[in-house]
């Protein structure tokens, strides 16, 4: 097969794995259903739950086995929504989420073929020396080592060839299929909600396929952190380009790799502060997220420093965002530990454009607010004291099923909020399997 087809580039192709999926996806579901009707009655709730965690499991696998093939920016978009937690369940996240580690390499000769269509050269004429074997896979593109006429070591990422022209074919195939499984399972929220999601990742990705904003991004963050255990690599402007991008290489080990070497819980603490208050630093007195928080995006290096990778996915928040989040976690403390005002809750969620306005009152409290409230006690919870164990803590499971009780009363999710989640999540996920305990007190989110 040529190189286009290699990458899965050619639209029927793509297009035929999408509908194949669509339809063993609908079998699959209509077969537990079967079973489930089948067994209602003979079976205990244990069973029943093993059952729904197992089909949930098979769907993960199809959905990713099917973007897998794709590669490029549906295999992105499948790390992305492995992260969504309170649009996806369990089961499908975990085997989506595997898309962050297997993506396969591109050969030499594409290699060569993106040096030449960028700088005219190959790489060995713009390197001293360059390895043709990528040391790291991404899912828009991989990884070489490289050195400077200076003796400089740099990571030089490649792009994929074809991946920015296939973002809006791939998008809208992923939606098709996306809405075919909220329509025949009831494993999906509302066509809404992942019309929101899939524009936003779109944008995204976008953005992620333009090197020269991410070298920017790169700059404008090594410029702003000030925190000396914040590694920030330098760019290498005259080495990279739109769809080539040159930094300086920079040593450690990725977060599974460095637990493996059993670092004390003094190492873990420290590192899992220096997490915590770079999202902070970053959200509250920059007003931007490094929106792409998974374990390939950081090195634990020597002498206790965080190396930052991949800035493809920054985002600026609105005006005025950060202050409305601070202000509306000081009140969920004081809502869920002193007095309740549900008055000024749904005030909250219309500021943060999430309810709608002809909501009723009774609809608030009796259906909305029931449904939240698990989600609003685990956001509070480490800022009860001014220390917290994140060991095990994760985002509280909500089946679909009862979040679409509350789709038809929730606008269409706040872009802004979308980020912050989805980041703060994300730290939250690698502070929990750091096992870290760290200091949570600060000037932003608290007790007042």
């Amino acid at each position: 097969m040529g190189a286009k087809g290699s990458i899965a580039t050619r639209k029927l192709h793509r297009s035929a794995t999408i509908g194949l999926t669509a339809t063993k996806v609908g079998l699959r579901h209509l077969g537990h259903v079967g079973k489930k009707k089948f067994m209602a009655g003979h079976s205990t709730p244990k069973q029943d739950e093993a059952a729904r965690s197992q089909h949930e499991e098979d769907i993960g696998k199809t959905l990713f086995k099917a973007l897998n093939q794709l590669k490029g920016t549906a295999l992105k978009a499948s790390q992305i929504l492995s992260m969504e937690a309170d649009i996806l369940p369990e089961g499908i996240r975990r085997e989506l989420s595997k898309a962050c580690y297997k993506a396969t390499p591109l050969n030499r000769a594409l290699v060569d073929k993106v040096f030449r269509d960028q700088f005219a050269k190959s790489p060995g004429a713009i390197f001293e020396t360059f390895d043709p074997k990528a040391f790291a896979a991404a899912s828009l593109g991989q990884v070489h080592r490289a050195k400077l006429a200076s003796g400089q070591d740099v990571a030089v990422k490649v792009q994929y060839p074809g991946i920015a022209a296939s973002i809006k074919s791939d998008m809208k195939m992923l939606g098709g299929l996306l809405t075919v499984f909220s329509a025949s399972t009831d494993l999906m929220p509302d066509k809404n909600i992942i019309d929101t999601i899939l524009d936003e990742i779109t944008i995204q990705l976008h953005r992620e396929v333009d090197y020269f904003q991410e070298a920017e991004s790169l700059k404008w963050f090594k410029d702003k952190i000030k925190h000396e255990k914040i590694v920030v690599s330098k760019i290498y402007d005259d080495y990279s380009s739109e769809r080539v991008l040159t930094t300086e290489l920079l040593t450690g080990l990725h977060l599974d790799e460095w637990l493996a070497t059993n670092p004390s819980q003094k190492e873990k603490n420290a590192y899992g502060q220096l997490l915590l208050d770079f999202f902070f630093d970053s959200f509250f007195e920059l007003g931007f997220v490094h929106a792409d928080p998974h374990p390939g995006n950081f090195l634990f290096m020597e002498k206790g420093q965080l190396g930052l990778l991949d800035f493809g996915c920054v985002r600026k928040m609105d005006s005025g965002f950060t202050k409305i989040i601070s202000v509306y976690y000081k009140f969920l403390i004081h809502h869920h530990t002193v007095e309740p005002d549900y008055e000024r809750l749904r005030s909250f969620y219309e500021d943060l454009e999430l309810s709608k306005d002809e909501m009723t009152d009774d609809e608030f409290r009796s259906i909305l607010q029931p449904q939240l409230d698990v989600i609003q006690k685990w956001m509070i919870e480490p800022y009860l004291d001014e220390e917290f164990d994140f060991t095990g803590w994760e985002w509280p499971e909500i089946k679909v099923t009862d979040a679409r009780k509350i789709t038809p009363f929730m606008k269409e999710i706040n872009r802004n909020l979308l980020y912050f989640d989805r980041t703060y999540r994300g730290m939250i996920l690698l502070l929990s399997r750091m096992g870290a305990t760290v200091k949570t007190g600060n000037k932003w989110i608290g007790k007042s």
